[in-house]
């Protein structure tokens, strides 16, 4: 970014970059809409455009249960959150926790586990509920037990007196119904993020990624991305993973059948077995056919949730916002959430050479004690979470009705989930907080541009 000072004036004029508004590069759509997050990428060719609405079809279908008293189901189940992708994705969005006892979460899962891996490095599951609680179920099953949230209040006061609450949730899982979790059960909450520009970060070069990473932080800055290697199903090896919250799926077509599965209860052949608690036998109970989603219908979904463009900027080019853009910037958030890259070849031309401003490094870093979830995955640790895409964060509200944040939905706000950022990230909050409260409005005011 361009910039003139006029000595201890400050800056007088800032400029904004060329192309800057284009956030997915060609992908780019300029909607302020609630359908914001749900358009097909206008540069997309004819056939993959049609294979797009069937996606979209797929995607937002309620899976249904057949009555009890015929023998087969579409595939729903037994046990499961959602009963359509856009039940936690709503309008192609982002989830949220329920914000009191006794609402229902749209799009707030939990992962469990206990300590120890599996023969490919994943976690192991815990032994009755398996590696995902969760709470619905088809009829004449008995569903898992309930889930309530409390929060604590958590006073964050700046150095000029005023002060933020932040809220810290605490889980408790209740009315459960196969027996009690293991005494070392690990809990991950997960909320479901917007799915823009899945295709375009899938697209990334490799070697983009790991040119981002400073493991041993040998430059001395603090930082220390990582990539996690998992498991990738389709070739049997160890993989870099890039989509999940720990980064902990190595492809998107991956990612979408791990949803299927744990979400929705639905077999895919990279997924094909039932989730069943040990005293349910599952052979007993009609299914949608084996697998229940077929590989071209998966191909679909994936190829939907590929090309969904990316919403460009807005108020780019405003003088509060650029110099919210610099003081992003000079407090190092650039460090780990990186403005611009570029993708390489891929499977569908469309996401092929495009320059992008996605905000992140798609790498691991350690966020400190505040924001652990206490379970390793792969190779990220209980308290390493992966960078974040910014782009399209100012348009949750729109979209979703909420502007909730971070891993678990925690932060109402954008400058709450600055304040919850600790380890690695301390610098860049401890930054923040020292700026005079205008400057901090104008640097929030540049993310919620993005």
């Amino acid at each position: 970014m361009g910039c003139q000072k006029d000595g201890d004036d400050g800056y007088i004029s800032l400029r904004a970059e060329e192309g800057e508004e284009f956030s997915g590069g060609e992908t780019t759509l300029f909607d302020v809409s609630p359908n914001a997050f749900g358009f097909q990428a206008p540069n997309l060719d004819e056939e993959n455009g049609l294979v797009f609405f069937t996606g979209n079809s797929l995607f937002n279908q309620n899976w249904v249960t057949a009555p009890a008293s015929t023998k087969a189901r579409d595939g729903l189940g037994p046990l499961f959150n959602a009963r359509s992708c856009s039940g936690c994705h709503f309008k192609d969005g982002r989830g949220r926790a329920p914000e009191f006892d006794g609402e229902l979460s749209t799009g707030l899962l939990f992962r469990l586990s206990v300590p120890g891996t599996d023969e490919f490095g994943g976690n192991l599951p815990e032994p009755t509920y398996g590696g995902q609680f969760q709470d619905d179920v088809i009829q004449n099953i008995e569903v898992e037990g309930k889930i309530k949230i409390t929060y604590e209040p958590v006073v964050v006061t700046y150095p000029d007196g005023s002060s933020v609450s932040l809220r810290k949730p605490d889980y408790y899982f209740t009315d459960l119904n196969y027996g009690a979790m293991a005494s070392d059960v690990q809990v991950s909450p997960r909320v479901a993020n917007q799915m823009i520009g899945l295709g375009l970060l899938d697209a990334v070069p490799e070697s983009t990624i790991l040119s981002f990473s400073d493991e041993n932080d040998s430059d001395g800055d603090g930082i220390s991305g990582k990539v996690n290697y998992v498991y990738d199903i389709e070739t049997g090896s160890k993989k870099m993973g890039r989509f999940g919250w720990k980064s902990n799926q190595p492809s998107l077509k991956q990612q979408i059948a791990g949803a299927f599965s744990g979400d929705l209860g639905i077999t895919s052949s990279l997924f094909p077995n039932e989730n069943c608690p040990p005293n349910i036998d599952c052979n007993t109970i009609a299914n949608g056919g084996s697998p229940e989603i077929s590989d071209e219908n998966l191909d679909k979904v994936a190829i939907y949730s590929a090309t969904l463009a990316v919403p460009g900027r807005r108020d780019f080019d405003e003088q509060n916002v650029l110099e919210g853009k610099q003081l992003f910037a000079e407090a190092n958030c650039v460090a780990c959430h990186i403005p611009v890259m570029q993708t390489g070849s891929y499977s569908i031309e469309a996401l092929e050479n495009q320059t992008i401003r996605p905000y992140t490094d798609l790498l691991l870093h350690d966020m400190g004690d505040g924001l652990a979830d206490g379970t390793p995955d792969f190779d990220a640790t209980g308290s390493e979470w992966r960078t974040p895409p910014l782009w399209g964060i100012g348009l949750i509200e729109t979209v979703n009705g909420h502007s909730n944040l971070l891993h678990d939905g925690r932060a109402r706000t954008i400058e709450e989930a600055i304040l919850w950022h600790g380890g690695e990230a301390t610098g860049s909050k401890e930054a923040f907080m020292q700026l005079k409260g205008d400057e901090r409005a104008k640097l929030i005011a540049f993310i919620e541009s993005l």
